[in-house]
């Protein structure tokens, strides 16, 4: 396909300016998903959001998030229940994939093949299903993003995960590097963040720190909301394929 360039030079004049695009944040009302949620709505975002949990509890922790945004609550390893999902937003310019799950757990334990199953479908079939939901009106508007969570696990095996999350999030790495090659032509572009440690609900249940890391810190939620909300902008435009590690000096990719 041909690009506008003329097109592409005016959007670069506000290079993080998301005004009039749509965007459908994943994984909404946990740390990073919200954080996300919030900045792309902050750079002139339209956001729809889904979560699994009710849209009560979702909203409660949205605080930052218009009230107005649509909410869907969704399993995304239900590749039904993401179609009938893509059916009602309609297109949307980008997918900002944050949900996931890292449970604590002994994978020697009888009965761990069920938390396995359920990280790879959280981790992997989510965002495989979102793309086979909303990629073809990506490619017939002639432009898309995917911005995919992965992880500093997915490169270097993690710190204090389990292995089928370290697996998953690899995983996530190169189905995010096949989408890339994917929808280039089209214009759709595909990214992710890897993150190492960040202050989320989740990490803090697993009783993570930031003792362990360079820095002496985890991340805050909307230091990778931003990193997500960059690969969705003008910016980024001429990026895909690539992994930003964003995990202070974890991992040297």
């Amino acid at each position: 396909m041909t690009i506008d360039l003329s097109a592409l030079d005016r959007a670069l004049e506000r290079p993080f300016d998301l005004s009039g695009r749509h965007i459908l944040v994943t994984g909404a009302a946990g740390g990073i998903g919200s954080a996300a949620a919030a900045v792309v709505q902050e750079q002139g975002a339209t956001v729809t959001l889904t979560d699994m949990v009710p849209e009560a509890a979702a909203r409660a922790r949205l605080t930052r998030v218009d009230t107005s945004s649509a909410y869907h609550q969704v399993n995304l390893a239900d590749r039904e229940a993401v179609e009938a999902m893509a059916a009602a937003t309609g297109p949307v310019f980008a997918v900002i994939d944050t949900a996931g799950f890292c449970p604590q757990d002994d994978w020697t334990a009888p009965g761990w093949e069920d938390a396995y199953d359920a990280v790879l479908g959280a981790n992997l079939v989510g965002p495989i299903n979102l793309a086979r939901a909303y990629l073809p009106a990506m490619v017939t508007a002639g432009e898309g993003r995917f911005a995919l969570c992965g992880s500093v696990s997915g490169r270097m095996g993690g710190v204090a995960c389990g292995p089928h999350y370290a697996a998953s999030k690899g995983a996530l790495h190169a189905f995010m590097r096949w989408l890339a090659q994917k929808g280039a032509r089209h214009n759709v572009l595909a990214n992710a963040v890897a993150p190492g440690s960040i202050e989320t609900p989740m990490a803090i249940a697993n009783g993570m720190t930031g003792d362990a890391y360079p820095q002496g810190r985890q991340g805050r939620p909307k230091e990778i909301g931003a990193t997500l909300a960059f690969l969705c902008s003008p910016a980024a435009g001429f990026m895909s394929g690539a992994i930003l590690d964003v995990n202070g000096a974890t991992y040297f990719g």
